[in-house]
This record gives C-alpha cells, structure tokens and sequence, in this order.
C-alpha cells in the first residue's frame, strides 16, 4: 500500500498511564518520611538529584525508583536504613512492581483503527522484565508487528531500529509524550514524530522542543487517526 507509514509508539504514559503510580508512591513515601523541615518540592529536588545520578547505574524503573527512595531518606535522615525501613520503602513500589496499570482513554480503538493501514511498532525503554509484564497486562501486544524494550532511548537505537526493520526514516513516526526520550532522538535520526504531551510526564523526561516541521503536536491520542 503506498500510503501505508510506520508509527512506533511509546508505552509509558503514551498508551498506558504509568509516572502517575511513581507519584503515588513518591507521595506516600513523603508523608511516611514526615520530615520535619523540608517541603514537598525540597524532598522532590532531592529524589532527582539522586535519580539523576542512580540511573547511569540502576537503569529506568521501579527497582531504580525504590533504590532511589532509600537513598534520599538515607541522605535525609543521616543513617542507613533498616532492614524493617527498607521493606517498606519498597512496599511503595508494590502496584508497579505487580504490573498494574491504567490504558490511556482511547487507546484500543485508535490502535484498532490505525492499524489496519499502517505498520504499527512498540519502542519501550526500561527493565524487560517489569516492561514484559506491563505489555503483558495491557493486551495491546497484538496490534504491534514487533516490540522492542530497550535500556535507553538516543538516537542510536532509533538508528538500529530503523535499520533492523529497513524502514524509510522519512515515512516513519515516533509517537510518545517524552521530548528527551521520544521526539528529540527520533528527529535526530531522521525520523518524524508525534508529541502527545502527558501531565505527569517525570520531570527528567522533559526538554525544550525548538519549532520543528517534522514534528506533529497532538492533544491526545485519539487524534491519530485524523492524521494517520
């Protein structure tokens, strides 16, 4: 089919809900904490500082989360946790590390509908396993051609998909709510995107979009199929 394209979606917060469980979390384990002096955005600038350095080695997902979670009230209470502290700062991650999750509005009937005429592929980046279980659990797996889950998204590993699945960059879509992870990469190699903003994208997933035709910007999902 000649106007037959290839779109790559993201998963987290693309198709499925997924910072907004983190948030929870963070929440409950701000109260728990019950610092005496610092706010919730002073104990938040905390939680990225430290993510921002755990992740070079934990990688993206609940394990890094909660990893980061004992560090922060490590740093903040100035000790180690205790073996009793630790179980339930993990217990915080308990709904994510079960694979639960909240489809986005819309999301099976535009991929039902899309692709009947074009290519569909899923680029998620993450740990396989966690990752595996939430695609699993959202039985959206069917509408895809090919899954990839990756550690990280740059613009290399859109490079590879693109060579791995012989698609023309100029016919092919990444489709994602993460400027760093899915439209800034994706553009770098040649592809055209979709930004479909979420609010509650993690803060570290943001970036400065510059004006840029090849990039579609789209209040929700459902408004694919207007354009695709």
């Amino acid at each position: 089919m000649p106007d037959r394209l290839t779109l790559v979606f993201d998963a987290d917060d693309t198709l499925w809900e997924n910072n907004v469980l983190f948030e929870r979390a963070f929440a409950a384990f701000r109260e728990w904490l019950a610092h005496p002096t610092l706010d919730e955005l002073a104990i938040r600038a905390v939680l990225h500082e430290v993510e921002r350095a755990t992740v070079v080695t934990h990688g993206y997902g609940t394990r890094g989360f909660l990893h980061a979670l004992q560090v922060v009230f490590e740093r903040l209470r100035e000790r180690s946790a205790t073996v009793e502290e630790i179980e339930r700062i993990h217990g915080f991650g308990e709904a994510m590390l079960r694979g639960d999750l909240e489809l986005v509005p819309g999301v099976v009937e535009t991929l039902s509908e899309l692709h009947t005429r074009h290519d569909l592929l899923m680029l998620t980046k993450g740990d396989v396993e966690e990752q595996q279980r939430k695609i699993e659990s959202s039985a959206l797996a069917p509408f895809f051609r090919d899954i990839h889950i990756v550690p990280d998204k740059d613009p290399d590993t859109y490079r590879k998909l693109v060579a791995d699945h012989d698609l023309d960059p100029a016919r092919s879509w990444m489709i994602g709510n993460s400027p760093r992870s899915d439209i800034l990469p994706a553009r770098a190699a040649g592809m055209n995107a979709v930004y479909i903003p979420n609010a509650n994208t993690w803060e570290l997933e943001l970036a400065h979009l510059p004006h840029d035709d090849g990039v579609l910007h789209l209040s929700a999902l459902t408004e694919l199929p207007q354009h695709f």
